[in-house]
């Protein structure tokens, strides 16, 4: 699944301060560049909703040994194939519901005796048949059981069949249901999405199964090693179409569409959908590529982009995996409701209408990136994930972060210009390391019997999961050397094809393609290396002391009052010294190298490494001497790595906070995004913590300062902002320029920007702003003006032919200063005809981005909490996103008593998918607090001296 909105996974939120001054008004900007990781990368399966009464249930017992009271299927049974049929109804019935009529036999094979048959079932209503919920028959078996009782077990979601006698090892048996559920517009399951066009309100029927909504669909073994074939039937009114996972076998009479069985594949991945609309496509060698969207969409030509890229990308992988797409079609359909950012239902991947839609006339560069990265990552996982899937949701490290690192490679390919490989240090290193150095982090994969019930799957979906996977397999490409990496995944891909793995087999395949190829260090073996770094949460700080040339390692965490563990990691270190590339070096806990402390050494060279690197005081001063001296000697993603690093070891009181100021005293001379970007996302910490404070003032007089060279950089370049700049990230870095000199206070910046908004809303219909500083336009001239600006921009929002545009909007609408109007948007995400449930939660971290929407947010989170929790269903981990957003500004003892009394209150109700973000946020405020008792002042006289000459 892609990010979405992780924001996540590629390219997230970029968030600074918000505040009102007497003369102009400073903002803090959300701007979204596009990404999934992101990468989010947004979210997620649901288990909410209104749901069709089921009363044949029991009632929930405590828990038990049974099992029908276990969250994991018993290995009695394996299900080969489902013939299924659906009927959505696209109207309401006569009790005001949608709803939709299933049938569904699955044939499965016994493979232990037994006396019972568990099969999960959620929130559907299942038929009487012979006075029982199923009917069950046998294929080969000439005396099968009878069905004794059966019941539906909500705890566990089971449909629960006892039997008169055992089913017999190795005979094969049907099972029949027949049942009812609700079309609900909850996003998750079989739900209805919808949109309206030419004033008509249009409905639309279709699926999220992952990770465990397909038994929300039809009665179904709902795991993913219990891989079958799927023989689909969708019933669907005349003027719709039918899509599914497979071709058309036939349509009858246009109002039944069956399809071709489909290969094995998990229920995960199965989707369905009916829907109204139009499609462009072409022939990619043997494969159809058709692009779905609203009919609007359609003859807008917003689907091309998406149609031009999806054959190159789905070639590349092709040649990437030594394999054939195996299918015959590839569809991708763009959705007006969808919870994720994309999901890779095999053969039918549906997406947000932000992550497939692009207008050039109304799209950023970054949206088209955030494009072609999540069709990269969708299509990745045709092969890694759908041909191969984990085992379990343990695992799922290894199908997300697998995904989220080669997708880079897939749009580097589409897009060769873009230099996009670089993005993921920002896009995916440094924003999981801010989590992963957390004391209440979690390793990559845990045990198989602590995944177990859906809201503890759901909550695996996380930047862990994807970023951090990502890294660790981008960090493993790179010392095996990336041939031997290819030779082994295409080995792996080979061997398991149709069936199930777990994340070692993966190792095996490498250590056997490695067997001769690249040594490792000791003689160890790829599992060896690689184990600590997926079984360990969190990564090494490296020291390194050039004046002995010794090296170090102890595990690093963000608040200095918590224990390191003595966790060890075999770390790989390249480095350079005084721009000389040297040869690997691996540190296990200590080792030497050959240096000079006259000289300045830079390691983690391309920062290829999961890890943060620290200096001996006179290696810092070298460094920092050679950025004021001449910066381009040291790699860019070097440049990044050390103002990342250095912001962040001083957090973790390692070196003092000045280092990392000093580490932005070049910046003036920078124009390369990379380090840019790098700086903005450290300074915008020191936003969050001071924009209540006095240090505010200074801090925006300095950023101010060392801005105003870059704003005048692209003012010049673009002919006074009137075209784009040439390179892809120099097209995000005058975003930054524009975004961070108004937001500091640039006078002929924020004159700029609302003169933009004026005529623009003199003439609605002719937008002067280039699509690429919309987000920030908006933000600014929202957050100076007053109720007509901010009406102005919601009326263009619900008029808005794409979503894209209105994403843009709907951040801006959370910069106004004005607290009713804050007040009055955070009550609209509670309505979904105002604010699209899969946006509700995003806009709520928009406003509480804001300096004064923050209390606004917090207060309405905390009053609504249990609406939300029951509306949105544990299992949705923007739950996550939620709590980290409205708290990451906490810095306070009162702050903190609320964030603890929340937890307290809410406690019977419950947090979950959200639940270690609690923990997270709790431990991110106490740290918070520390952090800013001893700096306060520290920053203070830093920023007077630097401003005083």
């Amino acid at each position: 699944m892609g990010k979405g909105l992780f924001i996540s996974k590629t390219v997230g939120v970029v968030c600074v301060v918000l505040a009102a001054g007497a003369v102009a008004t400073i903002i803090a900007l959300s701007v979204v560049y596009s990404q999934e990781k992101s990468k989010n990368a947004d979210v997620e399966p649901t288990s909410g909703g209104t749901s069709t009464a089921q009363p044949t249930a029991q009632p929930t017992e405590p828990p038990s040994n049974e099992p029908w009271d276990k969250y994991r299927l018993p290995d009695s049974l394996e299900p080969e194939f489902y013939t299924l049929t659906l009927w959505p109804r696209l109207q309401k019935n006569t009790d005001g519901l949608y709803v939709f009529t299933g049938k569904s036999t699955v044939r499965f094979r016994c493979k232990k005796e037994t006396n019972l048959i568990l099969i999960h079932s959620n929130k559907l209503e299942l038929s009487l048949l012979d006075n029982q919920l199923a009917r069950l028959s046998a294929v080969s078996d000439p005396s099968p059981p009878r069905i004794q009782k059966s019941w539906l077990q909500q705890e566990t979601q089971y449909l629960v069949l006892q039997l008169t006698d055992v089913l017999k090892a190795d005979q094969i048996y049907e099972l029949y249901t027949e049942f009812q559920g609700e079309l609900a517009d909850d996003l998750g399951g079989f739900y209805r999405s919808v949109y309206t066009e030419d004033g008509v309100e249009k409905v639309i029927a279709t699926t999220q199964m992952q990770p465990t909504d397909a038994r929300k669909a039809f009665p179904c073994f709902d795991e993913p090693a219990m891989k079958a074939i799927f023989n689909i039937t969708l019933i669907h009114d005349q003027n719709t179409v039918a899509l599914s996972n497979s071709n058309v076998l036939e349509g009858i009479d246009v109002t039944k569409t069956t399809f071709h069985p489909t290969e094995r594949m998990s229920t995960y991945l199965l989707a369905f959908i009916v829907c109204e609309f139009d499609f462009e496509n072409r022939m990619e060698g043997d494969v159809m590529i058709r692009i779905f969207a609203r009919k609007k969409a359609i003859e807008a030509g917003q689907a091309e982009y998406a149609l031009n890229k999806t054959g190159p990308i789905l070639k590349f992988f092709e040649e990437y995996y030594n394999s054939s797409y195996p299918l015959e079609k590839s569809d991708q359909i763009a959705l007006p409701d969808f919870n994720a950012g994309a999901m890779e239902n095999w053969g039918l991947i549906t997406y947000r209408e932000t992550a497939l839609l692009y207008d050039p006339a109304v799209s950023s560069n970054g949206n088209k990136e955030r494009i072609a990265t999540i069709i990269a990552h969708e299509l990745a996982h045709m092969w890694f994930g759908n041909l191969v899937t984990l085992k379990w949701w343990n695992d799922l490290w290894l199908n997300e972060g697998f995904a989220s690192y080669v997708e880079y490679l897939g749009a580097d390919y589409a897009e060769p210009t873009w230099n996009v490989k670089d993005l993921i240090v920002l896009g995916d290193m440094h924003r999981v390391f801010a989590i992963d150095a957390l004391a209440s982090s979690h390793p990559l994969s845990s045990k198989e019997e602590d995944i177990q019930k859906p809201a503890e799957i759901a909550e695996l979906f996380d930047a862990i999961s994807y970023s951090k996977g990502a890294c660790v397999l981008r960090m493993l490409s790179n010392f095996l050397t990336e041939p031997i990496f290819l030779k082994g995944l295409q080995s792996y891909l080979n061997a398991f094809a149709f069936g199930n793995t777990v994340y070692t087999d993966l190792w095996d395949h490498l250590q056997a393609v490695n067997s001769s190829g690249m040594a490792l260090p000791n003689n160890k073996k790829v599992h060896d290396i690689m184990n600590p770094w997926i079984l360990q949460m969190g990564f090494p700080v490296v020291t390194i002391d050039t004046s002995s040339g010794t090296l170090t390692q102890k595990h690093f965490l963000l608040d200095p009052e918590s224990t390191p563990s003595d966790f060890i990691w075999d770390v790989p270190i390249q480095w350079m010294k005084t721009g000389d590339e040297k040869p690997y070096t691996w540190l296990h806990q200590k080792e030497g190298l050959q240096t000079s402390p006259l000289e300045w050494l830079v390691a983690n060279v391309n920062v290829t490494g999961y890890y943060r690197v620290n200096y001996d005081d006179k290696n810092w001063d070298n460094l920092l001497n050679q950025l004021n001296v001449n910066h381009e000697d040291i790699p860019v993603l070097n440049r990044a790595q050390l103002i990342d690093d250095a912001f962040n070891l001083a957090r973790a009181n390692i070196v003092p906070t000045t280092r990392a100021l000093q580490t932005t005293s070049y910046l003036s001379k920078e124009r390369n995004y990379m380090a840019w970007e790098s700086a903005l996302d450290n300074l915008d910490y020191f936003y969050l913590m001071f924009d209540r404070s006095e240090i505010y003032g200074l801090l925006q007089a300095y950023t101010r300062r060392q801005v105003t060279p870059l704003f005048n950089y692209f003012k010049t370049i673009t002919d006074t902002w009137t075209k784009d700049p040439d390179g892809h990230t120099e097209q995000y870095n005058e975003v930054n320029a524009l975004r961070m000199a108004c937001s500091s206070g640039l006078t002929e910046c924020n004159e700029l920007v609302q003169n933009w908004y004026k005529e623009w809303m003199t003439s609605p219909d002719s937008n002067p702003i280039r699509p690429n500083l919309r987000s920030t336009v908006y933000c600014s001239a929202i957050a100076a003006g007053g109720e007509e600006e901010w009406n102005f921009g919601w009326q263009r929002l619900k008029e808005a032919a794409i979503a894209i545009e209105a994403d843009k909007l709907r951040a801006a609408l959370a910069c106004t200063t004005k607290p009713w109007l804050l007040n009055r948007y955070l009550e609209f995400t509670l309505n979904a005809t105002q604010i699209r449930k899969q946006d509700a939660t995003s806009t709520i971290v928009y406003i509480a981005n804001n300096v004064v929407g923050q209390p606004l947010a917090w207060d309405f989170v905390r009053t609504n909490w249990q609406y939300i929790f029951q509306e949105y269903g544990g299992g949705s981990f923007s739950f996550a996103n939620l709590i980290n957003g409205v708290t990451k500004r906490f810095s306070t003892p009162f702050d903190l008593k609320q964030l603890e009394q929340f937890k307290e209150e809410n406690a019977n109700i419950g947090f979950g998918s959200g639940t270690l973000a609690v923990e997270q946020s709790i431990e991110r405020t106490k740290a918070n607090i520390a952090w800013v008792n001893k700096n306060r002042e520290v920053v203070k006289s830093w920023l007077e001296s630097e401003l005083s000459y």
